[in-house]
């Protein structure tokens, strides 16, 4: 299987977040892979490892988002793509097209990515992407599994590169009223929920084996974007920190009447 997984370098989910002058303060802040696309790493490496193939993740991001990628391919992933997001404005639309043109240079079978990224709590940006490739899509993964043969009348998948052998994903996801079991054709998208799996730690040397691994950049200009792809649809007025915490009062219960 050709697998390809969407990850976002985010602020550690324990760093205290400072506001200065109306945007998020970087110093001294370390940065992680954004815990749910670490559910969906490691869900493509146990899918690889049961069924074959390669692992590739992309990212968006500047420079510093390689450390993400690299994170990830000590993991256990093969290969890994940076889109620069130098030119690209800091928008779900735009970045959404970005992926979704590096993605469909890969031509995978399968694409995994978080279901939010913890930084903003967005979770639209890997459905967009979906919805660009004509990929079926199941959100909120609880378990995945890949089988034959497809599913009697389901239309194929809409993705323009084919593949897929026939083959389903069947998803167990989480849903506002329980627990639902979906099956789409490959190629698909499937995000990951909290509870799909327990990510594993980079060992030693898988931490030497990824400085070898190969490392690709590239441009929106590479990737052929037109204007329409590069025109945010959406704009920040303000970023502000939470109003300071009140102290409390203490209420005394009324007088009892006698």
């Amino acid at each position: 299987m050709q697998l390809t997984v969407l990850i976002k370098q985010t602020f550690d989910t324990e760093e205290k977040i400072e506001i200065a002058d109306g945007v998020v303060a970087e110093d001294g802040v370390k940065f992680i892979i954004n815990p749910y696309d670490e559910y969906a790493l490691e869900e493509a490496l146990r899918l690889r490892e049961a069924h074959g193939g390669t692992v590739t993740v992309v990212s968006c991001g500047g420079d510093r988002a390689a450390e993400a990628l690299r994170t990830a391919l000590a993991m256990g992933a093969d290969e890994a793509v940076l889109v620069a997001q130098d030119g690209l404005p800091d928008d779900g639309h735009a970045v959404a097209a970005a992926l979704a043109a590096a993605v469909k240079e890969l031509r995978p079978d399968l694409v995994l990515a978080g279901l939010f990224a913890v930084d903003r709590g967005a979770g639209s940006v890997a459905l967009q992407v979906a919805e660009r490739l004509g990929l079926p899509h199941a959100s909120a993964a609880l378990k995945l599994t890949v089988e034959d043969g497809p599913v009697g009348g389901q239309a194929p998948s809409g993705a323009a590169w084919g593949g897929g052998d026939g083959r389903i994903a069947v998803v167990e996801r989480d849903t506002e009223w329980g627990v639902e079991t979906a099956a789409v054709p490959l190629p698909a998208l499937v995000t990951a929920q909290q509870g799909l799996n327990e990510p594993r730690y980079p060992s030693l040397p898988g931490i030497m084996k990824a400085k070898r691994k190969p490392l690709r950049q590239l441009t929106a200009a590479e990737l052929g974007l037109g204007a329409d792809d590069l025109a945010p649809r959406t704009a920040r007025a303000a970023l502000l920190a939470p109003p300071a915490r009140a102290a409390g009062r203490r209420l005394r219960p009324p007088a009892l009447r006698p």
